[in-house]
């Protein structure tokens, strides 16, 4: 099986215990994903880059849970890069982070909508 963690330090904390438990549950590959615009600075690249690894070594390699890290610059919104790498990756589940909002729902916002209605394999979210 193969897992997409749509990747966002505000998530950090509620997804990364998911991601954990439903790759060892299913043996899985986990892809540590973060979309990045073009006119993204060398230097916060680089620094999100040690950011993934940290996020790799501590959480997934700690559990002996088999994990990529990949920082996606391609143009695209976050939405796009994150549905269309999991397209090429044949990836099985996606989990992304939601923010709550209140008694009666979640926000989604425009990212996660467009993950949730346009990705090729079923989508976990995970409320803030």
């Amino acid at each position: 099986m193969k897992i997409l963690v749509a990747y966002d330090s505000a998530f950090a904390d509620a997804i990364l215990p998911e991601a954990v438990k439903t790759a060892k549950a299913f043996d899985a590959v986990v892809y540590l994903v973060r979309s990045c615009p073009q006119e993204a600075s060398q230097q916060g690249i680089a620094a999100l880059e040690a950011h993934l690894e940290d996020v790799k070594m501590n959480v997934f390699d700690a559990q002996q849970i088999n994990c990529e890290t990949h920082i996606l610059i391609r143009g695209m919104t976050p939405g796009e890069d994150i549905v269309d790498y999991a397209r090429e990756k044949a990836v099985d589940q996606i989990i992304i982070g939601v923010r709550k909002q209140s008694k009666v729902g979640a926000i989604f916002g425009s990212t996660a909508q467009y993950v949730i209605l346009e990705a090729p394999c079923p989508v976990m979210t995970v409320k803030l």
